[in-house]
C-alpha cells in the first residue's frame, strides 16, 4: 500500500492472497516444505546463484502475498550466501584486493535496488527481469570466445595476456559498471542475481572460473546484506518463516559452494546457464 508519495509501509494490508496469520507457528508441512526450499536455495547460490526460484515460490505456496515472499526470501536465504562464501574461502583469500574494490559498489548497487523496491511499483521491473537474466545468459555462453578474441587483441598491440599480468592491473571499468547494475537488479528483485553477476564478472575479468565465482559469491552476500537491513526496517517480512529458511540455507550455500568448485568448468557453465533460462520462465511465467 502506498501513500501520495509513493512510500510502502509495514503491515499495510496487500492485495491478493491473503496474509497468512502471523500469531499460528507455520504448520509441521509449511515448515517441511520451507526447509527443504531453504536449503535448495543455499544449494543453488553456492553454485551459481538462483536460489530465490526456490525459496520465492514454496513462500507464495504456504500463503504469503508476492510482496511478502520477496522480502521474506531475500532475508531468510541471506544466511546461504554467508554458507557459499565460506565454502570458497580459498579463492577468496586468494582475491583480497578485488573483493575490496567491487564489494563497495554491491553494497551501494544494492541498497539503491532495494529503496527502489519501497518507493516504486514492483511491476515495472518485473517486466524487465527476464529479458536482463536471458541477456546474462547469452553474455556467460559467450564468454569464452569473447574472452579468446579481447586476448588476442591485446597481444597483437602487444599487450601482456597473462594472467598474472590482467590481475595486476586492477579492476576493469565494465566490471565495476556491471557489478554495480547487477546489485541494483539483485537489491530490487533477487532471482537470477548470482547468474547476472557471474557473467558480468566472468566476461570483465581474465581469471579462471572457479576464482570468478568465489567474488560472485562475496558480492551477492553483500547486496543481500544491505537488502535485508532495508527490508528488516521498511519491508512486511514474516520473521517466522525467514527462520526456517534461513536455518537450511546456510547448509545449502556451504555444500554447494563445495560443489562447484569440483565440476568441470563446462559443466558448471552448462549449469549456469541452464539456472538462468529457468529464472527468466519462471518470472516470465508469473
Amino acid at each position: 500500500m502506498k501513500d501520495s508519495t509513493g512510500l510502502r509501509f509495514r503491515h499495510a494490508p496487500c492485495h491478493g492472497r491473503p496474509h497468512r496469520s502471523r500469531d499460528l507457528a507455520p504448520l509441521n508441512g509449511d515448515a517441511l516444505l520451507l526447509a527443504a526450499a531453504g536449503f535448495g536455495a543455499g544449494l543453488v547460490n553456492g553454485v551459481a546463484g538462483g536460489g530465490t526460484l526456490l525459496s520465492f515460490p514454496a513462500l507464495l505456496a504456504v500463503g504469503h502475498t508476492a510482496l511478502v515472499a520477496n522480502v521474506t526470501s531475500s532475508v531468510g536465504i541471506w544466511t546461504g550466501y554467508v554458507g557459499g562464501v565460506a565454502g570458497f574461502r580459498r579463492e577468496v583469500a586468494a582475491q583480497r584486493d578485488r573483493v575490496r574494490a567491487l564489494a563497495p559498489v554491491a553494497l551501494g548497487g544494492g541498497l539503491t535496488g532495494a529503496v527502489l523496491l519501497l518507493v516504486t511499483p514492483a511491476d515495472l521491473f518485473e517486466d524487465v527481469a527476464p529479458v536482463l537474466v536471458l541477456l546474462a545468459c547469452a553474455l556467460f555462453a559467450a564468454q569464452p570466445v569473447l574472452a579468446g578474441r579481447l586476448r588476442a587483441r591485446r597481444a597483437e598491440q602487444g599487450a601482456p595476456s597473462s594472467r598474472s599480468a590482467a590481475r595486476r592491473a586492477g579492476i576493469p571499468l565494465p566490471a565495476l559498471v556491471g557489478t554495480f547494475a547487477a546489485s541494483i537488479y539483485g537489491g530490487y528483485f533477487g532471482p537470477g542475481l548470482g547468474v547476472i553477476l557471474l557473467a558480468v564478472l566472468g566476461l570483465a575479468l581474465d581469471d579462471e572460473l572457479v576464482r570468478v565465482n568465489g567474488v560472485r559469491g562475496v558480492l551477492s552476500l553483500a547486496v543481500s546484506t544491505v537488502t535485508v537491513v532495508v527490508f528488516a526496517i521498511g519491508a512486511d517480512v514474516d520473521w517466522a518463516d525467514a527462520g526456517v529458511l534461513a536455518v537450511t540455507a546456510l547448509v545449502g550455500g556451504y555444500s554447494g559452494a563445495r560443489l562447484s568448485r569440483r565440476l568441470p568448468v563446462p559443466v558448471l557453465r552448462a549449469v549456469v546457464i541452464v539456472l538462468g533460462v529457468v529464472a527468466a520462465a519462471k518470472l516470465w511465467s508469473g
